[in-house]
């Protein structure tokens, strides 16, 4: 069941700390990642202002494009502190580089001190050495610095005004929370990812930022049919026989339910990618289409877009990984007509007049 409105600014914390983050992402095809989960688990009576309030008071922090409750801080401060780490592995050349511009940090961090928090706009590119690189950040001199800078637990993002991000001393940002072993923290993070995913790969590809994995975390499990070795977080095992009254809801594609695309395909069966970067001709479901829960099932996609100029949320088409029941497409139809109304659009069907 969804929360009633009374004490959301904690529900949202609630959810947060469950989940282990939000994922951060400016995408608006139908509303920011980071809004579309929270409504997903709390309802139209969620308010993307009470999320902003949230983050203004530290309550919650950015940290690697995620946000964290602050608290979770102290998981990631021995992190900052050994950066690059020990061997530093594909960390090297960043070090190397960061070393060779140490003057234009200082001036970051004393600009920050005196005047913070600042844009990134507003801070000075003294940097000796210029970054190198194929992609979008080449020649991004200060973005890059700042995010070695946030690495190394120096500076932290301390608001976003629309797509810049503001900055300032991580001193005044995070919490003065006492550092948790570097071992400890590993072994925690693990823990708590696996508490938020149920069921996950003891072992797994390397991913940006978050990993999939959970190491020792749990018990072992095996799924039948799949030869990965997987852990189950107990907890959860013991409440595997309650009762479960599932509904229909609509998922960000960067839910951490779908993220791992392996792992809703060896567990859910489910069939899932992210189109926006595929050309307009080779996408199956869309540009931005969001994966379809019912029950303990994902069963389609919904293929929308909010085209807020003209005051519409269109479902551009429902995708049946398998033909829905009539009480399926009911449920799903009035999930889009509740995404809708939260959106303030009016919802614009396939096949209806």
């Amino acid at each position: 069941m969804r929360e009633a409105p009374q004490r959301l600014e904690g529900s949202i914390l609630e959810v947060v700390r469950h989940l282990g983050f939000l994922q951060y992402d400016l995408t608006k095809a139908v509303a920011p990642s980071q809004d579309m989960i929270l409504w997903s688990r709390l309802g139209p009576a969620y308010d993307p202002a009470d999320l902003a309030r949230l983050l203004d008071e530290q309550r919650l922090v950015e940290l690697k494009m995620m946000i964290r409750p602050s608290e979770d801080v102290a998981l990631y401060r021995a992190e900052m502190a050994a950066w690059p780490g020990d061997p530093p592995g594909w960390r090297q050349g960043l070090a190397q580089w960061a070393e060779a511009n140490a003057a234009c940090a200082r001036d970051i961090l004393e600009l920050l001190r005196s005047d913070g928090p600042l844009p990134t706009s507003e801070l000075p590119d003294t940097c000796a050495v210029p970054w190198r690189s194929t992609g979008w950040t080449h020649e991004k001199n200060v973005q890059r610095l700042l995010g070695i800078m946030a690495a190394r637990g120096e500076v932290a993002l301390s608001r976003r005004q629309g797509a810049m991000p503001w900055w300032d001393l991580a001193e005044r940002v995070y919490p003065d929370d006492e550092a948790v072993p570097l071992e400890e923290a590993v072994r925690e993070r693990g823990r708590r990812r696996l508490a938020s995913l149920g069921i996950a790969r003891a072992k797994a590809a390397q991913a940006p930022i978050e990993p999939n994995d959970v190491g020792s975390a749990g018990v072992e499990a095996m799924v039948e049919g799949v030869r990965a070795k997987w852990r189950v977080d107990p907890d959860l095992l013991a409440r595997v026989d309650e009762p479960f009254e599932g509904r229909a809801a609509l998922l960000s594609p960067l839910d951490r339910l779908v993220f791992d695309r392996k792992r809703v395909e060896e567990i859910f069966e489910y069939d899932y990618a992210l189109e926006m970067y595929k050309p307009a001709a080779q996408r199956l479901w869309g540009y931005w289409a969001l994966p379809v829960l019912y029950g303990d099932r994902l069963i389609g996609k919904a293929d929308a877009i909010a085209e807020r100029d003209e005051g519409e949320l269109i479902v551009r088409a429902l995708h049946e990984d398998a033909p829905w029941s009539d009480g399926e497409r009911a449920a799903v139809v009035a999930e889009l007509e509740s995404l809708a109304t939260w959106l303030g659009l009016e919802l614009v069907l396939p096949g209806r007049s």
